[in-house]
């Protein structure tokens, strides 16, 4: 994942541990934490306003916002007068994403967990689009799935053109609330999902199928082996 991030970087970063950020890290380590900062990272907002959008409790919300916080990935921007208590709203201060060179300092002990995150709430994105009835709306959108073999170079060429891609789509995101500010039009809610990872070998897949497939044939053999004694 290629890391973009709102404010400039200090030389001595406090919470870098070898050239990682661990603060972002603790951060993605929680899918709700993960949600929150992809929402502020668009827009500020409030607590109560994540939990209606996020459909999680305001104590479980407020909870993940004082962590963000605390991990100084988020910044309180202004407060407001609600029913006689204070609402506080917050903005991002740090993309949802690690850099590649982040990326390849984070112990492994750490990497599943955040991984998992991220296509956790990709999945609840999509599946959530599906429902909706909008990840279909559009006879333009993509989707695709592609498979293939490549030399250390070509991964390389690979993981550069993500990269790219990823640095494109936020400044077209940029561009289009510049422009939605000024038209006052209400915008396209739009997600953009790069992956490219290194997946199983074709022999792996191929001894999986057979196993299923031997399951199968075992699990209908015994069914009709039942049958036969009823």
């Amino acid at each position: 994942m290629a890391a973009k991030t709102k404010t400039k970087t200090k030389s001595k970063k406090k919470g870098k541990s070898n050239g990682v950020d661990q603060r972002l890290v603790k951060a993605l380590a929680h899918p709700l934490r993960v949600e929150i900062l992809v929402i502020l990272n668009e827009r500020m907002a409030s607590p109560n306003e994540l939990s209606k959008e996020l459909e999680e409790g305001l104590s479980q919300v407020s909870y993940h916002v004082k962590v963000l916080k605390d991990f100084e990935c988020i910044e309180m921007v202004k407060t407001e007068p609600r029913r006689g208590a204070v609402e506080h709203y917050y903005r991002a201060t740090s993309r949802a994403y690690l850099t590649d060179r982040d990326w390849r300092t984070l112990p492994d002990s750490m990497k599943p967990g955040v991984s998992s995150s991220a296509v956790q709430m990709i999945l609840d994105d999509v599946v959530g689009a599906m429902n909706g009835g909008t990840f279909d709306s559009r006879d333009d959108r993509h989707v695709s799935w592609t498979p293939g073999v490549v030399d250390e170079q070509g991964w390389n060429e690979s993981v550069d053109l993500v990269n790219e891609t990823l640095e494109r789509v936020i400044k077209i995101h940029a561009a289009s609330a510049k422009r939605l500010a000024k038209s006052k039009e209400e915008g396209i809610p739009t997600t953009a999902v790069f992956m490219n990872y290194e997946g199983l070998p074709p022999e792996s897949k191929s001894s999986k199928g057979k196993a299923k497939a031997k399951a199968k044939g075992a699990k209908k053999a015994k069914a009709k082996k039942t049958a036969k004694k009823a």
